[in-house]
């Protein structure tokens, strides 16, 4: 399956199917800010959903191109379990938005993981995003590949900019 997700797909696809990760959720964004996502008639930060998930022993990576805003960081910190064990790194060569649950799917795309790229934003106020959603494996491979590069410090090397890396557990 190979599906074309746009505009409020991403949020109803993608952060759908990231909430119901089992055993790993990879995330990689340029930008992270304070992503909200609803939940019956509640409004909550998508980091509830990761803090959630965590408690039930999924793996939580995030790569990130650069410091989330004060909001993000407000939000972070109502959730303890994220301090002690979300894995995240700050990459600031990071452009790819990569989204890997499970190893069983992958969404590649255009969308960071904000407000106005995949979450609950009004249609006056999102960006006009595309993306695919797949559960194809070569495709997954390749994406995990990827994203498992950076987060080994496989192109630390040549990168140049590692000074300003930070790899957090």
């Amino acid at each position: 399956m190979i599906q074309f997700v746009s505009d409020i797909g991403h949020y109803d696809l993608v952060l759908n199917l990231a909430a119901q990760a089992r055993r790993a959720l990879w995330i990689g964004t340029a930008d992270i800010k304070d992503l909200y996502v609803r939940r019956g008639e509640q409004a909550l930060p998508f980091l509830a959903i990761i803090s959630e998930l965590i408690a039930g022993g999924v793996k939580v990576r995030l790569i990130y191109a650069k410091e989330p805003g004060p909001q993000f960081l407000k939000d972070f910190s109502l959730y303890p379990l994220l301090t002690e064990c979300l894995e995240r790194m700050l990459c600031p060569r990071v452009h790819f938005k990569i989204v890997l649950i499970d190893s069983v799917l992958c969404y590649l795309g255009s969308a960071n993981f904000t407000g106005a790229g995949m979450g609950m934003k009004s249609p006056l106020h999102r960006n006009f995003e595309a993306g695919i959603l797949t559960d194809d494996i070569s495709v997954i491979a390749s994406a995990e590949e990827e994203f498992d590069k950076v987060w080994r410090g496989s192109e630390c090397r040549l990168c140049r900019r590692k000074q300003y890396c930070r790899h957090e557990l």
